[in-house]
């Protein structure tokens, strides 16, 4: 498997409806789950797979994704041959909704010609999914398609493109001729140069492309029916390892239906909410269906309603911020946020 398969993450993705998370990093960084970023479930599915070599390709706001990933050396990608590639372009053109620029491919093409794997895996980096790519490899081949593309149980695409190698990089080098600028390109031309095939995944997969999305689809982990599908022993979600204590409950807190991450104090009441690293909540205060991103620090007696605080938000004592589901409460990175600034 290793020798045929090469993973292509597109990390260059940006959705304006994830403007206020998306200022100081890519979408491929975004924080899920309270230790994991977006980008840990495809790349894990790879690695889970038997996949040695995956390439990068960010455009913008690539510090903390380059920061969380480092050498790969979590999913097991650091070595001497193969392993974890960036290949950033950011004078690159390309259309931020489409998956695998032609354009941003061709400026790296000596790196599809230097890949020994036979077979090429092209990805978005947003989607929350737990798949095994073999049985899709294997049902390429048997097909006789010159390109695979994936839809989950209810036919919507998850932009996801098998096709050889040596078919890309033709692609990539008759694009000027063919005016072919992503693979989305070469499915849909209404009169098709190659032959297009649809693999059917029946597993758990959400899009995560709006603050909507985003809070709904965190939530779901909550539930453990979703949690048990999307989390497997024998196929883990792998992500940046970071030393720090177990997660510390006063007498006064109490905690329900909740994913707290390690180096939290939990001072107050919890409830139906998602509590990254490091983060401190004070006595009395009250948190329900909230996302509450690293390092926050929530004063006493708060109340937070169906709100996203993202990294190192301060939110002072007595502050009351309420949302919904459909609409949550977004409080941006470092912002500090006061009882005077109720919702």
């Amino acid at each position: 498997m290793n020798k045929k398969l090469l993973g292509i993450i597109d990390a260059t993705n940006y959705h304006e409806d994830l403007q206020e998370l998306l200022t100081h990093r890519s979408m491929a960084a975004l924080p899920f789950g309270g230790r994991y970023r977006i980008i840990d479930f495809v790349l894990s599915n790879m690695v889970n797979s038997g996949m040695n070599s995956v390439a990068i390709f960010p455009k913008l706001q690539y510090r903390s994704l380059m920061d969380h990933l480092g050498s790969g050396k979590n999913w097991g990608l650091n070595r001497k041959r193969d392993g974890l590639f960036f290949f950033p372009c950011p004078q690159c053109e390309y259309d931020h909704k489409r998956i695998g620029s032609f354009h941003h491919f061709a400026a790296n093409l000596d790196f599809f010609h230097r890949s020994t794997q036979e077979y090429s895996l092209i990805t978005n980096c947003f989607t929350v999914f737990n798949m095994d790519f073999r049985p899709l490899l294997e049902w390429h081949i048997q097909s006789g398609c010159d390109i695979t593309t994936v839809h989950d149980k209810n036919g919507k695409a998850l932009d996801i493109y098998l096709v050889k190698t040596s078919l890309l990089m033709e692609l990539v080098q008759t694009r000027n001729e063919t005016r072919y600028t992503c693979m989305e390109d070469v499915v849909n031309d209404p009169d098709p140069l190659f032959v297009t095939c649809h693999y059917k995944y029946n597993g758990y997969a959400e899009v995560v492309d709006s603050i909507q999305s985003y809070f709904k689809t965190s939530m779901d982990l909550l539930k453990p029916a979703i949690w048990t599908r999307l989390f497997l022993k024998d196929w883990p979600i792998l992500t940046k390892v970071k030393d720090e204590p177990p997660a510390k409950y006063t007498r006064e807190s109490t905690v329900q239906n909740s994913m707290v991450a390690n180096g939290c104090t939990i001072n107050g009441n919890v409830e139906n909410s998602i509590i990254s690293r490091g983060v401190q909540i004070g006595k009395g205060a009250v948190i329900r269906n909230c996302i509450i991103m690293q390092k926050c620090q929530i004063g006493e007696n708060s109340l937070l309603d169906s709100v996203i605080l993202d990294k190192d938000v301060k939110i002072e004592a007595g502050t009351v911020l309420t949302g919904t589901p459909r609409f949550p409460y977004v409080v941006p990175k470092g912002r500090v946020q006061g009882a005077l600034m109720k919702s």
